[in-house]
């Protein structure tokens, strides 16, 4: 059975959120250049060092990150950046699981839509593990993740309005513009065929 993303699963998603399916299909492509999943298939993911502290923390893990900081901050660290290779990833999570696994999968984003895992209980996941599973299952349930986090945050309307700078700031944070994900939102809109 095929994991890739059909445009009718794109279509009944992007019906259920009232938006165009074009939309939907430009954050797929600005979130993860269209592919859930690397060539081993195992889900696209980008391991946040600075996330890996904040969970360690708020996971009563202090002592842990303190450690990490010191042996491992290429893994856990106040800054973010230091990603390294798209093909390091996988790598950096299990090297960051060792210290402690279930703050590693949550300061990883997941899937098509780059989902951060410590979403997982605010996106109604019955675990951590269950939405491990689902961004492993195939690109339908990583799209179910993303459009769980649009609705979550009230973000509906800006992607429905096509109001680029609402969502990319909604979507990836007030640093969004640094990275030009408004105009990049907007071009692949363009480019998906919307008006």
């Amino acid at each position: 059975m095929s994991k890739k993303l059909t445009d009718s699963q794109i279509l009944s998603q992007a019906k259920a959120l009232g938006v165009e399916a074009t939309a939907l299909k430009a954050v797929i492509e600005v979130e993860c250049k269209s592919s859930g999943f690397n060539a081993n298939n195992t889900p696209v993911i980008l391991f946040e060092r600075h996330v890996m502290r904040q969970r360690l923390i708020a996971n009563g893990q202090s002592k842990i990150a303190d450690q990490m900081m010191i042996k491992r901050p290429d893994l856990c660290s106040k800054t973010d950046g230091g990603y390294g290779l798209y093909s390091a990833q996988h790598g950096r999570l299990n090297a960051a699981a060792q210290y402690h696994r279930a703050s590693a999968l949550e300061s990883a984003s997941w899937g098509i839509g780059q989902v951060m895992g410590y979403h997982w209980k605010s996106l109604g996941y019955e675990s951590l593990q269950a939405f491990i599973n689902a961004m492993y299952k195939d690109e339908a349930s990583q799209l179910d993740a993303m459009c769980r986090y649009i609705k979550v945050n009230s973000l509906v309307n800006s992607l429905k309005n096509k109001d680029w700078k609402a969502f990319a700031h909604g979507y990836n944070g007030s640093a969004y513009a640094k990275n030009s994900y408004d105009v990049k939102l907007a071009n692949a809109y363009k480019k998906w065929g919307g008006q």
